[in-house]
């Protein structure tokens, strides 16, 4: 399944205008090399347009290279969020080029993050390159948004283990300082307060003799640990116990909402979506599809985000899969039926897993990039219903006793981000370029 180049906003500036020209995708015009200004022939708003087109990955490349002018707009707080919401309302095709996947090996041996490029995935021109960073120590992704990972770390000080979280923006290299945390999370979840204009760290906290307190953290350069409202169905009580399928909550972008799917008791086949309200820091509940009575019970569902909205894959009479998608956040009416994918037998293997397909991105053609449960990243064509499983090439991730991952996914867990100029210093906090280096493996 091969695709023809996926045209984005930097193309688009090339054959829209004569005001500027590309030689291999770079304008021209950025490649001024003297701190003179730029002529005047171009105004302000004109060129800051321009720049807000250019991806971070490039403008990041060139900011040494511009007048001081155009180095001093790009490296602003200011730019940065108009260069997010720039990128925020561009459509899932128009988005890829911004889009990566990161992620980390469950193996707490293996310090290493891995991060590879979604729209080389879908193109599947040539194999796609993982690109791999290095910490001190192993770190897993609680979530993403606005570009900024949230990493957890623990180390061992001798008389405890000592639980921290930092933010990172892998396109930038900067990192905030460690977070103390105060514990083990047992669930957690990290997302943007758009209201507010804040980031925000949630979790419940294991401490010492089972003891277990819900927190929230607001990132700044005076914020705290606050306690609130304990979870909807307290975990650790075995007469009103629930079970989370995951225990990270997922972040929808816009709707300031971590999601977890929930079985409300033991053996149930009744699941809901408990959700987390950043803005206001309370929680709701709310129903999915409705599902056959003769459906497997045993399959897990998948909870993602596709073409922007919370979306929910099933698997239904053990035939095919069905994909849901919540048009209106919150509103269970408003689930619609997306996609139904039959089942293939190259999408399932011997040790193929009780979960259904899981779903990551899904461009406007329909072509859909899932995790089947065989284990394999695969792309699949709804109109034609071809099949392809890409190449992605992640010999040098450094998790060496894992499988390739063209091979299977396994041991390994995702998260999808986009590519940005935010940093934490944006919102008072100091950062530095040290934690997280790019990977050198040993020859």
């Amino acid at each position: 399944m091969k695709r023809g180049p996926i045209h984005d906003e930097d193309d688009a500036v090339a054959r829209k205008g004569k005001v500027v020209t590309t030689t291999g995708g770079w304008p021209q015009l950025l490649r001024c090399t003297t701190t003179k200004p730029p002529p005047r022939i171009l105004l302000d708003e004109v060129i800051g347009e321009i720049l807000l087109r250019i991806p971070a990955r490039c403008l990041l490349r060139l900011r040494n290279s511009v007048c001081t002018s155009w180095r001093t707009l790009i490296s602003s707080s200011q730019f940065a969020n108009d260069h997010l919401r720039h990128l925020m309302a561009l459509d899932a095709d128009r988005a890829l080029t911004h889009t990566r996947v990161a992620y980390y090996g469950l193996a707490m041996s293996y310090p290493t993050i891995g991060v590879f490029s979604l729209r080389s995935v879908f193109e599947n021109h040539e194999p796609t390159k993982v690109v791999t960073y290095e910490g001190r120590r192993h770190r897993v992704i609680i979530g993403s948004c606005n570009g900024l990972l949230c990493l957890h770390d623990e180390e061992d000080d001798g008389d405890d283990m000592r639980h921290r979280a930092m933010l990172w923006n892998p396109c930038t290299g900067l990192t905030s300082p460690p977070l103390e945390m105060g514990g083990a999370f047992t669930v957690c979840g990290f997302g943007y307060d758009h209201v507010n204009d804040k980031y925000k760290l949630f979790g419940i906290v294991e401490k010492k003799h089972c003891e277990s307190v819900t927190r929230i953290f607001t990132f700044g350069p005076n914020s705290s640990w606050r306690t609130m409202q304990y979870f909807p169905y307290r975990l650790d009580d075995s007469n009103n116990r629930a079970f989370l399928l995951d225990y990270v909550g997922l972040f929808v972008s816009g709707t300031a909402t971590l999601n977890w799917l929930c079985y409300g008791h033991f053996r149930s086949s009744v699941i809901s979506v408990i959700s987390l309200d950043l803005v206001n820091e309370t929680y709701t509940q709310f129903s999915l599809p409705s599902r056959d009575s003769d459906d497997n019970p045993h399959v897990k569902p998948q909870l993602c985000i596709l073409r922007g909205c919370l979306a929910v894959c099933y698997e239904t009479k053990e035939t095919h899969w069905t994909i849901w998608l919540m048009k209106e956040y919150g509103v269970p009416q408003s689930w619609t039926n997306l996609a139904i994918i039959p089942h293939h037998p190259s999408l399932f293997g011997r040790y193929s897993s009780c979960l259904a397909l899981r779903p990551i991105h899904m461009l406007k053609n329909h072509v859909l990039l899932g995790i089947a449960p065989c284990g394999k990243f695969v792309l699949l064509n709804l109109n034609d219903g071809s099949i392809h499983f890409p190449n992605i090439d992640s010999s040098g991730d450094g998790m060496y006793k894992y499988f390739p991952l063209s091979e299977h996914s396994s041991s390994r867990v995702y998260q999808l981000y986009h590519e940005t100029l935010v940093s934490p210093s944006h919102f008072g906090l100091p950062t530095c370029s040290s934690e997280m280096r790019l990977f050198k493996p040993s020859v």
